[in-house]
């Protein structure tokens, strides 16, 4: 006979995913730093952080700690 339990709720590995990705970013950018040197990097968490704060916008979600951007870095901090 078939048993009709359902499956209980399935685990939450957003914390572990994000771990990894931070790890795998950080080996990631070493790599590429001893290649071509730290330009390439800074230039690739420049495309990433634009990219999550597209993301974000997108989705209406407001950062933690405020969005970064250039335009308020030149006017002279982040109060401007």
């Amino acid at each position: 006979m078939m048993d009709n339990q359902h499956p209980g709720q399935a685990p939450d590995f957003t914390n572990a995913a994000i771990n990894m990705l931070g790890i795998n970013l950080l080996w990631i950018f070493f790599v590429v730093w001893m290649l071509w040197g730290v330009l390439p990097v800074l230039m690739i968490a420049l495309l990433i952080n634009r990219f999550v704060e597209h993301v974000g916008d997108t989705r209406g979600i407001t950062p933690i700690f405020g969005k970064l951007s250039l335009a308020r870095m030149r006017a002279g901090g982040p109060e401007a």
